[in-house]
């Protein structure tokens, strides 16, 4: 028998114990209970649906007669946008297939809530193509390859980031010049490393992967050693993408020792000080979503001037601000002040079956999601309001970095797919117990496969509905303003 002293035997109520028993605590909140004996594990509920959901009847893909034409699902998407942009994001979205597809994340969204699900959910990008994955800096400067766009998080259906993936990988590499082989290889190997390196992460202690991190490393993990040359070159840009660089290159010294905005249409333009001031005055708001300990490096920066700068593909037309801060020396920190819309994809969530999400700021669910699904996240990222509109604040051009996926030579695509596969099933594994993902992906290649097939079906569909935008636009249907 083991003693228990007498000022602790109160608390525990007398607990002299028999050696070897097995001593079972009270259940926390928050906590998992302990597992009863003959429970099935995640990686047994994992395998059990396959019975329900066979892993091969992801290369569906079924169209049904109500799905929106392209053009008419690009003008839904433009609703509540500013309408002068229109014109652009359209352009931008008719360039190739590959844009358009980063332009209609809804639309997508459609198809894929009429496709097979396991119901396991995870904190999932929303947009997960080849594009939304980048370099960029963490609090010491340290570059990190992670995905890098939540416009569109939520928590919902782990398949549909990786349909989306894969899909845009064949987009990619057609663009790029592959042949169909190498297009649908992307796509089965895209698959095959986030199942791979979700079964490897099943197997690590919870703290180790959950701190697993995108550094070198993944470079060995998934093969992908024809990368780094490409890896290097945008690593050493990447360095100096910094809020200096752009202010040096878009500001200019004022009267006072400060410095402004300069336009460069349509791109980066000047807006009237009202509205400058609403968005410098929101600021207020934005510090208090921030760790206390980040306000003393804020507090030691001054507001200089407010410019509209015009976003990537799937967001323009939303409304995007760059703060211009200013140190004692003169020294710029630029903040990115972004409309936060609502999640394309919710009401294709629900059409799906699930409950729509519960939002009380869009603002802070970009932001939150970003940090569920990032190992490393900007130490700046918060939200904000404007004139009764969510905005997401983070810094502007921290040492970001991107591989351009089209890019690529043909032994590039290949590594890239299995690099960016890998990170979206780290990012998934945060919010998703990666045993239970794990164990309905299973050893083998089946499901790699068939979500290879979907991925060369929705390419050809993508196409088939960029031809539609690009009829529609020479026809004076739609206006587009190109190469901007």
């Amino acid at each position: 028998m083991t003693q228990v002293d007498a000022g602790s035997a109160e608390a525990v109520q007398g607990a002299a114990v028999d050696a070897g028993a097995v001593r079972r605590l009270p259940g926390v909140p928050g906590f998992a209970e302990s597992s009863a004996a003959g429970a099935q594990s995640p990686k047994e509920e994992g395998k059990a649906l396959r019975g329900l959901v066979p892993r091969s009847t992801h290369a569906a893909l079924d169209l049904d007669g109500s799905r929106p034409d392209a053009v008419s699902a690009v003008e839904e998407s433009s609703r509540g946008r500013l309408p002068e942009l229109t014109p652009l994001r359209i352009g931008r979205m008719a360039a190739t297939p590959f844009s358009f597809l980063r332009g209609s994340a809804g639309l997508m969204a459609y198809d894929l809530a009429r496709t097979p699900m396991t119901r396991i959910r995870a904190q999932i990008c929303g947009d997960a193509h080849a594009a939304n994955f980048g370099l960029y800096g963490d609090a010491r400067g340290r570059l990190v390859i992670d995905l890098n766009d939540f416009d569109e998080t939520l928590h919902g259906p782990w398949e549909w980031d990786l349909k989306r993936l894969a899909a845009s990988l064949v987009l990619s590499a057609r663009e790029a010049g592959a042949d169909e082989d190498t297009c649908r290889k992307a796509a089965h190997d895209t698959v095959g490393a986030y199942r791979r390196t979700m079964r490897l992460l099943a197997k690590l202690p919870v703290l180790d992967a959950w701190n697993a991190i995108a550094d070198e490393e993944l470079v060995s993990h998934t093969d992908a050693h024809d990368l780094l040359g490409t890896l290097e070159r945008v690593a050493e840009k990447a360095r100096a993408n910094t809020s200096g660089r752009f202010a040096e290159k878009s500001t200019v010294p004022t009267e006072d020792g400060g410095r402004r905005f300069v336009d460069a249409p349509p791109v980066l333009r000047q807006v009237p000080d009202a509205e400058a001031v609403a968005v410098a005055a929101s600021l207020e708001e934005y510090l208090a979503t921030l760790s206390e300990d980040r306000l003393p490096l804020l507090a030691r920066h001054a507001v200089h001037d407010v410019a509209f700068r015009v976003v990537g593909t799937g967001s323009v037309g939303t409304r995007s601000y760059v703060v211009l801060l200013l140190d004692h020396r003169g020294e710029p920190l630029v903040l990115q002040v972004k409309e936060a819309r609502s999640s394309a994809l919710v009401p294709h969530l629900v059409t799906a079956g699930f409950e729509a999400p519960e939002v009380d700021h869009e603002g802070r669910r970009v932001v939150l999601g970003q940090k569920r699904m990032q190992v490393v996240s900007d130490i700046l990222l918060g939200w904000t309001t404007v004139d009764g509109r969510p905005f997401q604040v983070r810094q502007f051009r921290n040492r970001k970095g991107s591989v351009d996926p089209t890019a690529l030579s043909t032994d590039q695509i290949d590594d890239y797919a299995r690099m960016t596969g890998a990170l979206l099933a780290r990012a998934h594994s945060h919010s998703a117990d990666p045993r239970l993902i794990s164990g309905y992906c299973g050893k083998n290649e089946e499901l790699d496969e068939a979500m290879a097939t979907f991925a060369v079906a929705y390419a050809d569909r993508t196409e088939a509905d960029h031809a539609e935008l690009v009829a529609a636009v020479r026809a004076g249907r739609v206006a587009a303003e190109a190469g901007v």
